[in-house]
């Protein structure tokens, strides 16, 4: 009597992750998530390792989420997944001012963003 499972968002051989309110621009964050796009999951993970951008940690802990998802509730081979998207959203922006010359205000505004992860099995042919 209960209600019925809700489709998956996601084919059978992906896994997705999400991460929300991140402290940076959609800008830098698209630098990054670019950076990703299409690799195998280990060569993604090395980039993100040695990269020098600060967000490059956050988006590295997205990516082994969506690689843990993958292995643990879709049951998918880790050695064989690749960065299908990653691709980056707006989210709330805090507007926060300070006093200028002449009577003025100075807007400044601090966004944050968002970033999804979706990983795919691919048969590697040999």
């Amino acid at each position: 009597m209960g209600k019925d499972n809700n489709p998956r968002r996601v084919a059978d051989n992906e896994a997705m992750a999400k991460l929300r309110m991140l402290k940076t621009s959609p800008q830098k964050l698209n630098l990054v998530a670019a950076m990703i796009r299409g690799k195998k999951v280990d060569k993604a993970l090395s980039d993100l390792t040695f990269s020098k951008k600060r967000i490059a940690v956050d988006v590295k802990k997205c990516l082994q989420s969506a690689i843990a998802n993958a292995e643990n509730n879709h049951g998918l081979d880790v050695d064989e997944l690749v960065v299908a998207e990653a691709y980056v959203g707006k989210n709330l922006v805090m507007k926060r001012g300070r006093p200028r010359a002449r009577g003025r205000f100075g807007k400044i505004q601090k966004p944050f963003s968002e970033l999804t992860i979706k990983v795919r099995q691919v048969e590697e042919t040999a």
